[in-house]
């Protein structure tokens, strides 16, 4: 059972993500040989401020 998990910042419709899962679950049907019931999709909304690039990371400041 293929599982897809999607992270992206909060902001996309529930068309686009079914739309985007209908095209993952294609891809992922042709090119694994598994069905579309067997095929999961779960998507993950995270705020902005919850996901950091490490390089990004302000450095600490003292007593921080």
């Amino acid at each position: 059972m293929p599982l897809v998990r999607i992270e992206l910042h909060p902001g996309r419709t529930a068309q686009q993500k079914t739309d985007c899962a209908r095209a993952v679950v294609e891809a992922i049907v042709k090119h694994l040989g598994t069905t579309p019931a067997a095929t999961q999709v779960i998507f993950v909304d995270v705020d902005k401020a919850d996901w950091l690039t490490g390089d990004k990371i302000p450095p600490a400041t003292p007593g921080g």
